[in-house]
């Protein structure tokens, strides 16, 4: 404050070394400051040259002091004065005083609104050329005329500059203020012009578009985009023809959902381009869209299978009745294939109905290493002996997914390579992180590979190669988990055999404290000292707690690291609760609801699941922290 008022006094103490006198008034006509040279040459009382002082009151009091000749009215003279000043126009005008002395006037509005006015006295000015006129025989009347208009002219033309300077001033604090703004919003925003070349960015093209250069200004865009030009070229001639368009594509070198709109430019041949990255609203909108599609076919099959399945339960009943009359040999052949054709049928049903029920992709921390070792100790006996499996994954942070549908993935595939390799043939895993976006995993195996109609079909519900043998619901199984994850999955061959890429929404799992004081929220005897040794052996200081109640009692007192709660507790409300409670302390869940369970979807919504029972290396992965970078 101190600093403030001495550079206020060392402003005012300047300007009342100037030689001219000046007034600022604000938006609200009132005074902000006068310096000396305009009280002297106006002979202003201090009263009137105190900052607040109204506009009326000043003009008032030089108008009742002849400052403007006579007046008739001067209330109406007054109205007159203060409407124009409201109205401020920039403005230079000389007049001649009551006292005889001649001054410019020079007046400039401001920024934040008001206006400042210079008054200089060209008194001296005024008297040179009257005595050029006077003692100048030789030159004409129009030669001093124009003189004095030339000598007139260059003080406007003074003037003018100084305004526009002032507006050139405030141009380049607009457009700093305007570049400032477009760097920091997520987004890229960029002007091309009829040749095609980049004459504006605001260097977010990196940012939108991974691998691409920043500083573009000067570039064609074929330059700075790459491929992706393929697909953004045509809707910038669109726009350069006058058509404004939109494109939503993928970028196929950063693997990001990009949708960029295409505007011409109004005042010159051109084009601006706004381009942001939706890749997580787009995975986002995939898993809705996947959601609606599951509930409106549950809805659809859910009363078909039911009345089939009582069907056959009927078939299967007047079977076993059958087999148990005295029949012919060839009639029991007949009644056991009847027999195994429905438990076919009801074990299709079951598929049919695990495809449609109701899912949800609920991520977990996820140590993938780990994860894909246990995978495949779990699939290795059901293969034949010559049959390998071969993993490659260099992620080893964890990772946010679904482990249970995962497997269930994963080992579809598993046993599809294993079923198109034969007795001998080698199956592979292969991960890979692409850029910060996707996890990208590979199952290829060293069979035939895919057939074209299979490339096309596979992936449709109840399509099979196998025959009588297969119920073509497994690839429909691992299409669902990828689009209800957000992702992608993708059928090829290679020189070698099939191959099938699955892509997920990559989640780095948040850090957790590996050290400290746990809240341990669970209401069964019995299970909090089981709980409480698996986290003691990790490490932690445990305090337990029986209801959300006296959980936030202890967050409000205690330095709680973390929070794993029980999402139903007895008497009191769920777990998931403290998530909105407490949102600086990071919280995980634990149930023994089933997935599609009202409270399991509601809880997966707050925080990461895991399923109970769970024994310590479960847990330990559960709350493992992200070690290294991908």
């Amino acid at each position: 404050m101190q600093a403030r008022s001495d550079t206020t006094a060392y402003t005012l103490a300047g300007l009342n070394l100037i030689q001219q006198a000046l007034s600022i008034f604000d938006r609200d006509l009132r005074l902000v400051l006068v310096n000396r040279r305009m009280q002297t040459m106006f002979a202003l009382p201090d009263t009137l040259c105190a900052p607040g002082t109204s506009f009326d009151r000043v003009i008032r009091h030089l108008a009742a002091r002849g400052e403007y000749g006579p007046i008739e009215d001067l209330e109406d003279f007054v109205r007159v004065r203060v409407d124009l000043a409201r109205a401020f126009e920039p403005h230079y005008m000389e007049r001649t005083r009551a006292n005889g002395r001649t001054i410019s006037v020079e007046g400039a509005p401001l920024p934040q609104g008001g206006w400042v006015t210079v008054y200089t006295d060209i008194t001296a000015i005024k008297r040179q050329e009257a005595l050029l006129r006077t003692r100048s025989e030789t030159l004409t009347e129009e030669v001093l005329a124009r003189s004095e208009q030339l000598s007139a002219t260059n003080r406007q033309l003074a003037a003018t500059i100084t305004a526009l300077q002032e507006a050139r001033r405030q141009l380049t604090e607009s457009e700093a203020r305007t570049r400032a703004t477009t760097e920091m919003m997520p987004a890229h925003i960029a002007r091309v012009d009829e040749t095609g070349h980049y004459t504006y960015s605001n260097n977010r093209l990196g940012d939108v578009m991974p691998g691409r250069p920043t500083d573009i200004v000067g570039l064609h865009a074929r330059d700075a985009l790459g491929p992706a030009y393929d697909r953004v070229g045509p809707h910038m001639d669109r726009a350069l023809r006058g058509e404004p368009s939109r494109l939503e594509f993928t970028d196929e070198t950063s693997g990001r959902r990009i949708r960029s709109a295409f505007t011409p430019d109004p005042l010159e041949p051109g084009v601006y381009i706004l381009s942001q990255d939706v890749t997580e609203e787009t995975q986002a909108r995939v898993a809705l869209q996947q959601t609606r599609r599951r509930e409106l076919a549950a809805q659809m099959t859910s009363g078909l299978a039911h009345d089939f399945s009582n069907l056959l339960t009927i078939i299967l009943g007047q079977q076993a009745k059958l087999a148990q009359m005295d029949l012919p040999p060839e009639a029991q052949a007949s009644i056991a294939a009847t027999q195994s054709a429905a438990r076919r049928g009801g074990s299709l049903l079951n598929r049919i109905a695990d495809i449609t029920g109701p899912r949800r992709w609920t991520p977990e921390p996820l140590d993938l290493a780990r994860f894909l070792a246990d995978l495949r100790q779990m699939a290795g006996p059901t293969l034949p002996p010559e049959v390998s499996i071969h993993v490659d994954n260099p992620i080893s942070a964890p990772l946010m997914i679904d482990p249970g549908m995962l497997q269930d993935a994963l080992l579809n595939l598993l046993l599809n390579a294993s079923a198109a390799c034969g007795p001998v043939g080698q199956i592979s895993i292969t991960t890979r992180a692409v850029r910060d976006t996707w996890l990208e995993i590979t199952v290829a195996d060293s069979g035939p590979g895919f057939s074209a109609d299979a490339l096309e079909n596979a992936l449709t519900p109840f399509f099979t190669t196998k025959g009588a043998e297969g119920s073509g619901l497994g690839l429909a199984m691992v299409y669902d988990m990828t689009k209800l994850a957000g992702g992608s999955v993708r059928l090829s061959n290679s020189t070698a055999g099939a191959v099938v890429t699955l892509r997920l929404p990559l989640r780095t799992a948040p850090d957790l404290p590996q050290s400290g004081l746990v809240l341990l929220v669970e209401d069964s005897d019995d299970l909090r000292p089981a709980i409480r040794d698996m986290l003691t052996t990790q490490g932690f200081t445990v305090i337990e707690a029986t209801s959300t109640d006296e959980a936030s009692a202890l967050i409000d007192t205690l330095d709680i690291a973390l929070i794993l709660s029980d999402v139903n507790l007895n008497g009191s409300q769920p777990g998931y609760v403290l998530a909105d409670r407490h949102p600086h302390v990071p919280l995980r869940l634990m149930t023994s609801l089933p997935a599609g369970h009202p409270d399991h979807s509601k809880a997966s919504r707050h925080a990461p699941v895991i399923a109970k029972p769970f024994d310590a290396d479960s847990l330990s992965t559960f709350l493992s922290p992200r070690k290294t970078p991908l």
